[in-house]
C-alpha cells in the first residue's frame, strides 16, 4: 500500500466521520451492558462554536470514546437550547433591519419569523461540533422547545404551581430595559465603576432648614416618597415626626426612623424610592410608603415621574442635575467608585423595578440539591468549587421565572374574562374546564380565557434536561429513563454551577427522587496570553473552525488539553495546537517508518530487540495504569501528557530506535509483529483524544474487516507491571544519555565505536545490548579501579568510563565536572534545609521523608564521586 508522506486530516476527517455516522457507531439504546451517559450543556441555537465550546466538547467527547472502549454501553446526548433572550434579540434585530418593528407583529406573526430563524441557523453549531470529531447520537437531538420538551415544562409548571411552590405576586426584580423583561438575579454581574455622588438639599416643611442625602441617581429623586434616617443618630432627632419637600416635584414626604440606615454612609440620611431599590422596597413595606415607578419598561422616565416624560434615564440624570443647580439644591459633587449589576445578556445596566411577576419557592427544592453534594453522593471536580455552591445554597432566594418575551415556553396561565383570576393548566381545555369548576359559571368559552403573556425564564427548560431528554417528565418509567438516568458526568463552566447545574440537581430530586448526574467536572476558562477572557466581541479570540482547517480536528483537540486541569483556566495561543499537529506529524512518521520495514523469513531476532520488547511491554502496561488513575481522578490533561510522553520519548524516540534494523537491512518477523501490537495498544490508548489520525492509521497498520472501528475496539486492560525492570531502564537512559552527549561535546562521529567501562558492584547488565546497539559501543567492560585519560559519568549506582584517549579535552572535562559539583551541592543544600525544618520534619508524611533522606544520600555519593574524578584530572 502507498502510505502518503505527510498526513492529510483534510481528507481522512470527513470521511471518517461519516464512515461513523453511515455505521452508526454513536448510536445507543438499552441493552444489558452497564450504560455510561453524557448529556451535552445545550448550546443557544444563537450561537457558533467559540473556544469555550471547543474546550467542553472536546473533554467530553474523550470521556464518552473512553468509556465505548471500556465495554459501556455509552450515550452522549447532544441537543441545543431555544435561549429566549438571546434568540428574541436576534429576531428583533433582523426584522429592523427588513424595517420591522416587533410590536407591529402579532405575537404568533413573531413567532413564525422566530421559528424561520430558528430553522435556518439553530442547527449551525452542531454541525460545527461534527468537525471537532463529537461523537453525539445525533439521532438523540433534542431542542426545548420541541413539542416533547415543551409538554414536560408545561407538566412541571403546573405540578409545582399546585404544590404551592410557584405563585404570583408584585416584587422588586432585575429589569432588563434592552430586552424589557425580568431576569433573575444570578442574571446580574457587578461591576466596580468610576461613579458620582450628588450631595442634594431636601427643604424641611414649616422652617427655613434643609436636610442633606447623597445618591448616586439623582434622577431617582423624582420617585422619592420618604426621608429615612436612623433613630439612634442623634443629628437628626429634631426632624422626627417632619416632613420634607422631594426636590425638583416639591412632593412633600415624610421624615421616617428605620435602623437599616448607616451613621457613617453619607450624611446618614437616606432618600427612599420603594419603587427602585430593593432595600428602600423593603423600607418602603415595613412604614407602608406609596411606590412611584418613575421609569417606563425600556428605561426611559414615566409620566409618573412629572419629569423628562420619554428621556433615557441617563439624559434624565444630567438634566436632573442641571434642575438641581438652577434650584440651588445641589450642594457638592464627590468621585465615588460603586458596584453596578449589568444584564448577563445584554450587558445594559439593571434597573431595580416593582413588577408582577411568577416566582418559585426554592428553599424546600434546595435542601436535598446541597446535602448531596456536602456528603460526596455528587462529587464536584476540582472540590475547590463546593463552598460557592455551599453558600449559594444556604443563601438561595426566590427564582423569578417569567420573563417578558413572546419567544419561549409561555406561562400556562389562563385569566378568567371579567375578572382577576386565573387557573394553571397544562392546556387551554383544561384550563376551561378549571375554570368552570372555579366560577361556577358552565357557560364560559375558550374565547372567555387570556393566556398570560409571559414566557418563562430559558433555564426552567434546561433544569429538566438530564430527566426531559430521556422522556421521564410525561413517561417517567420508560426504558431510557430507566437504564440511562441518572448519567454519569457532567462537564460545564463554574459560572453556570448556579444557574444550571444546581438547578438540575434540585429538578432530579425533585422529580426522579434522585441525582441527576454522578460527577461535575468543571472546566476553567479560555483565556488569551494576557489572562483576558477569549471572546469574539473583544477580537481575542480565534475562529475554532479556521484552526480546525489550519492544525486538523486532531490538533486542536490536543491543543486544548494540554494544559487544561479542571477548574483552572487555559491560557490559550496557537502554538498548542501547532504542538498537537505536531504530535499527530509524529504519529504518522512512526507508523510510515514501521510499515517501511520488510522481513525476511531467514531473518533471526537480535537480543537487543528481543531486551527491548522486554522493557516497552512493561512501559506500556506502566503507561495504561498511570492514564487509568489520571482518569480516575479526573486528570485529562496529565493523562493526555501521560500518553504524549509514552508515545514520543519511549516509543518513538527509544523503542523504535533500538529495534530499527540496520541501513537494508531486514526486519524479523517476531520484532514486526511484537511492535505492531504495541502500536495498536497506543492508538487505542490515543484514540479518545486524537479519533481521526488513529482511526485513518488503525485500517492502514493490518487488514481488517470494512465495517471495523477502532472505537469498538476495547481499551487495554490494566495489569501489574515489573517496577524493577523499569528502574533499571531509567538507568540505560542515562547511560545512553551520557554516551552521546560525549560524541556530541567532543565532536566525535556516531559511525566511531566506543568502549565503556563500568565500574559498579550491582551493575548486572541487564541491558548491555540495548547501551551497544544505542550508543554503538564495540564493548561493555567491567573495571574495578578509576582508569585516566576518560570522561565519566558518576552517579549513586555507579561509575561509567569512556576512554577517548588524546581526544578528550581536560580543560572541558573539569569545566563539565564542576559545573555538575556546584549543583549537586546546591541540589544537597535544598535537601538540608528542609530536613533540618523542625515544622517540615514534623508534619511530613514518613514517605516523604524518606525520600528526601535518599535525596541526601544520592547527592552526598554523587558529590563524593565528582570531587575525586576532579582531582584526579587535575593531576
Amino acid at each position: 500500500m502507498d502510505i502518503p508522506s505527510k498526513y492529510d486530516p483534510g481528507q481522512t476527517e470527513d470521511k471518517w466521520y461519516q464512515f461513523w455516522l453511515d455505521n452508526r457507531l454513536f448510536h445507543s439504546v438499552p441493552d444489558k451492558r452497564k450504560p455510561y451517559t453524557i448529556v451535552i450543556p445545550p448550546p443557544n441555537v444563537t450561537g457558533v462554536l467559540h473556544m469555550g465550546h471547543m474546550l467542553n466538547n472536546t473533554i467530553q467527547d474523550i470521556l464518552i470514546r473512553r468509556a465505548r472502549m471500556l465495554g459501556f454501553n455509552a450515550l452522549w446526548v447532544p441537543g441545543t437550547d431555544h435561549a429566549s433572550i438571546a434568540t428574541e434579540a436576534r429576531v428583533v434585530a433582523k426584522l429592523k433591519d427588513e424595517g420591522i418593528e416587533k410590536k407591529d407583529l402579532t405575537r404568533e406573526e413573531f413567532l413564525n419569523r422566530a421559528w424561520d430563524w430558528k430553522r435556518k441557523h439553530g442547527g449551525i453549531i452542531l454541525e460545527q461540533l461534527k468537525k471537532l470529531g463529537a461523537s453525539c447520537d445525533w439521532e438523540r437531538t433534542r431542542f426545548t422547545m420541541d413539542d416533547e420538551m415543551s409538554e414536560s415544562v408545561m407538566k412541571v409548571f403546573v405540578d409545582l404551581y399546585r404544590k404551592g411552590k410557584i405563585y404570583r405576586g408584585i416584587r422588586m426584580v432585575n429589569w432588563d430595559p434592552q430586552a424589557k423583561t425580568a431576569v433573575s438575579d444570578e442574571e446580574v454581574i457587578y461591576r466596580e465603576v468610576r461613579s458620582k455622588l450628588y450631595y442634594v438639599n431636601y427643604r424641611i416643611d414649616g422652617e427655613d432648614g434643609f436636610v442633606t442625602i447623597a445618591t448616586t441617581r439623582p434622577e431617582t429623586i423624582l420617585g422619592d416618597t420618604a426621608v429615612c434616617v436612623n433613630p439612634e443618630d442623634e443629628r437628626y432627632h429634631h426632624l422626627k415626626g417632619k416632613k420634607v419637600y422631594v426636590p425638583m416635584v416639591n412632593r412633600l414626604v415624610p421624615v421616617i426612623e428605620d435602623d437599616y440606615v448607616d451613621i457613617e454612609f453619607g450624611t446618614g440620611c437616606l432618600k427612599i424610592t420603594p419603587a427602585h431599590d430593593v432595600n428602600d422596597y423593603e423600607i418602603g413595606i415595613r412604614h407602608n410608603l406609596e411606590s412611584i415607578d418613575i421609569f417606563n419598561d425600556d428605561g426611559t422616565m414615566s409620566k409618573e415621574a412629572q419629569l423628562f416624560t420619554g428621556v433615557d434615564r441617563f439624559r434624565a440624570r444630567e438634566l436632573a442635575v442641571k434642575q438641581l443647580e438652577n434650584e440651588g439644591l445641589l450642594v457638592k459633587v464627590e468621585e465615588y467608585v460603586n458596584k453596578i449589576g449589568y444584564s448577563e445578556r445584554t450587558d445594559v445596566v439593571i434597573e431595580p423595578k416593582l413588577s408582577m411577576q411568577w416566582f418559585l419557592k426554592m428553599k424546600e427544592l434546595a435542601r436535598p440539591a446541597l446535602d448531596n453534594v456536602m456528603n460526596g453522593n455528587i462529587r464536584l471536580i476540582p472540590s475547590k468549587f463546593i463552598n460557592t455552591y455551599k453558600h449559594w445554597m444556604e443563601n438561595v432566594k426566590d427564582w423569578c421565572v417569567s420573563r417578558q418575551l413572546w419567544w419561549g415556553h409561555r406561562i400556562p396561565a389562563y385569566f378568567i374574562k371579567g375578572s382577576n383570576d386565573f387557573v394553571v393548566a397544562e392546556s387551554v381545555e383544561e384550563a376551561l374546564r378549571l375554570a368552570k369548576d372555579k366560577t361556577g359559571d358552565g357557560h364560559l368559552k375558550i374565547s372567555d380565557l387570556k393566556q398570560d403573556e409571559d414566557v418563562l425564564d430559558t433555564w426552567f427548560s434546561s433544569w429538566l434536561w438530564p430527566v426531559s431528554v430521556f422522556d421521564g417528565i410525561r413517561n417517567p418509567g420508560n426504558k431510557d429513563i430507566q437504564y440511562y438516568y441518572p448519567t454519569d458526568d457532567l462537564i460545564t463552566a463554574p459560572e453556570i454551577l448556579f444557574f444550571w447545574v444546581a438547578r438540575m440537581i434540585m429538578a432530579g430530586y425533585e422529580y426522579m427522587n434522585e441525582k441527576p448526574f454522578r460527577n461535575v467536572y468543571l472546566t476553567g476558562l479560555v483565556r488569551d496570553a494576557k489572562r483576558v477572557k477569549m471572546s469574539k466581541s473583544l477580537g481575542n479570540s480565534p475562529d475554532p473552525i479556521e484552526l480546525i482547517n489550519t492544525f486538523s480536528a486532531d490538533g486542536v483537540r490536543v491543543g486544548m488539553l494540554l494544559c487544561s486541569p479542571a477548574g483552572n483556566d487555559l491560557l490559550f495561543d496557537e502554538s498548542l495546537p501547532e504542538q498537537g499537529r505536531n504530535f499527530a506529524n509524529k504519529i504518522w512518521n512512526a507508523f510510515r517508518l514501521v510499515r517501511s520495514w520488510k522481513t525476511e523469513s531467514s531473518a533471526t531476532q537480535p537480543d537487543h530487540a528481543k531486551d527491548a520488547i522486554s522493557w516497552f511491554k512493561e512501559r506500556l502496561k506502566q503507561g495504561i495504569s498511570e492514564v487509568d488513575i489520571c482518569f480516575r481522578q479526573y486528570r485529562i490533561s496529565d493523562a493526555l501528557m501521560q500518553l504524549y510522553r509514552l508515545f514520543w520519548d519511549d516509543f518513538a524516540s527509544y523503542y523504535l530506535e533500538i529495534i530499527k534494523p540496520g541501513y537494508g537491512k531486514p526486519m524479523d518477523q517476531k520484532t514486526l509483529d511484537s511492535t505492531i501490537v504495541f502500536f495498536e495498544n497506543l492508538l487505542r490508548l490515543l484514540h479518545p483524544f486524537m479519533p481521526f489520525i488513529t482511526e485513518e492509521i488503525w485500517h492502514l497498520i493490518k487488514t481488517r474487516p470494512a465495517c471495523e472501528s477502532i472505537m469498538t475496539t476495547r481499551m487495554p486492560d490494566v495489569e501489574a507491571y515489573d517496577c524493577e525492570m523499569l528502574e533499571k531502564f531509567e538507568k540505560v537512559r542515562e547511560i545512553v544519555g551520557f554516551i552521546r552527549n560525549t560524541r556530541a561535546n567532543n565532536q566525535i562521529s556516531n559511525k566511531e565505536k566506543l568502549i565503556l567501562s563500568i565500574n559498579a558492584q550491582d551493575y548486572r547488565g541487564n541491558f548491555d545490548t540495548v547501551i551497544i546497539k544505542l550508543g554503538n559501543l564495540s564493548s561493555i567492560r567491567m573495571i574495578d579501579h578509576k582508569p585516566e585519560g576518560v570522561v565519566s559519568l558518576i552517579t549513586n549506582s555507579g561509575e561509567y568510563y569512556i576512554a577517548l584517549g588524546d581526544l578528550i579535552n581536560h580543560e572541558e572535562e573539569i569545566k563539565k565536572l564542576e559545573a555538575e559539583l556546584d549543583y549537586a551541592k546546591g541540589f544537597l543544600e535544598t535537601v538540608m534545609k528542609k530536613l533540618t525544618n523542625e515544622r517540615f520534619v514534623n508534619g511530613a508524611p514518613a514517605n516523604v521523608i524518606a525520600m528526601e533522606k535518599k535525596k541526601k544520600t544520592d547527592a552526598e555519593t554523587r558529590i563524593k564521586g565528582l570531587e575525586e574524578r576532579l582531582k584526579m584530572l587535575r593531576k
